[in-house]
């Protein structure tokens, strides 16, 4: 194809980014709806920000505040978590050197009870530390010592680390549509594209300053160390060649984002022959921009990389609700299995200041966390 875009043109269609969006893992939040589950005489279910979570019955009021955790808080260990130890403790992660990658806890994950799907879990203020604000949408994460629950690292993604993750770079996480409910009214009439959510390691490769580089989700990793999946798969499909393309033929300095599956990486859901890559961001690093979806796709078709499959578009009109429904579903790669979820973004990269970040957010699959995450 002929590439005729220039960089100003590119900057005209392209956003900053504020940096990582800090994810609240417990925050104090106010019970809006209690309702009853149907032939259960013990529970009920409580709306909390865009979440159903199940609870003692009568044990909060609609108005109550409450300290909610979301799912993958892995609650420390302290007496007054121990009676989740039978359900959701996890032992520590650990390195070859018996280095502790990850301590353990309570990790808090999608559950269902008496048909009910249950995301997160809610305690009382009295949890707190004295002196802790009590304002709702106070993060509490903190206080508490909770931390993000992360998987283990998949076998074949270890191997030799030149540093944390670049600062000129953002991370890839979106947001959870439930916690973000109020902002949604905002958007109404909005037309959002819609990519489904696959489920394997991060991934980031980057050409700045004359320096190619790889990363996973959280490291800097030796580009030169084939011991490691990713990088392997980088020399594979020429990614270093291809950077420099889209650096000479777009005048920016690239990064491509996306998500590596295949085997050896989550069960390989989609049953792959070899490790694959799918593209869903393409940033511009001295800029410290996003790329519009419309010539990210140029973009990535004039250097023969595939983005992750997309489902279309959608004008947003939905509750919260709608859209978690909406993310249930067989996936395109492989139809035997539940998707991961979807992810929602808008055709040109918009910043939201509640969001903290790009306006882009996730509905995960309820079938396929309750499935699949262990």
């Amino acid at each position: 194809m002929e590439l005729t875009e220039n960089r100003d043109s590119l900057i005209n269609n392209c956003s900053l980014w504020k940096g990582d969006i800090m994810r609240k893992l417990a925050s104090i939040q106010t019970v809006s709806v209690t309702e009853a589950i149907p032939k259960a005489d013990a529970i009920e279910r409580l709306h909390i920000l865009g979440w159903w979570v199940v609870a003692k019955k009568g044990e909060y009021q609609p108005g109550d505040k409450v300290v909610y955790c979301e799912i993958d808080s892995l609650l420390p260990e302290q007496e007054e978590f121990e009676f989740l130890r039978s359900s959701c403790y996890k032992p520590a992660i650990v390195d070859a050197e018996n280095q502790v990658l990850q301590r353990a806890g309570f990790r808090i994950r999608t559950v269902k009870l008496r048909g009910q799907v249950s995301q997160g879990i809610c305690f009382p203020l009295s949890i707190l530390p004295v002196g802790t604000s009590q304002e709702v949408g106070t993060d509490v994460t903190a206080q508490l010592g909770i931390f993000k629950y992360e998987p283990p690292v998949p076998v074949g993604m270890g191997g030799r680390i030149k540093g944390t993750f670049p600062d000129f770079l953002s991370k890839t996480d979106e947001i959870r549509v439930q916690t973000i409910e109020d902002v949604l009214g905002r958007y109404a009439r909005t037309n959002f594209t819609m990519t489904e959510k696959l489920d394997g390691t991060s991934f980031t490769a980057f050409l700045r300053q004359g320096e190619f580089g790889l990363c996973s989700r959280n490291q800097w990793v030796d580009e030169t160390d084939l011991s490691n999946t990713l990088c392997r798969l980088a020399a594979e499909l020429k990614l270093a060649e291809k950077l420099e393309t889209l650096r000479t033929s777009f005048e920016i300095s690239p990064a491509i984002q996306g998500e590596v599956i295949g085997p050896g990486i989550q069960g390989n859901k989609y049953a792959l022959r070899s490790p694959e890559l799918y593209v869903f961001n393409v940033l511009d690093t001295d800029q410290y921009q996003l790329v519009d979806r419309s010539l990210q796709a140029k973009m990535l078709e004039s250097v023969g990389l595939t983005s992750v499959p997309s489902l279309g578009d959608i004008t947003l009109e939905h509750s919260v609700d709608e859209l978690v429904a909406l993310s249930v579903g067989k996936s395109i790669l492989n139809p035997k299995v539940q998707r991961e979820g979807i992810v929602f973004r808008p055709e040109v990269e918009v910043n939201d200041p509640d969001i903290g970040g790009r306006l882009s957010f996730k509905a995960i699959n309820p079938k396929f966390l309750l499935k699949f995450d262990e």
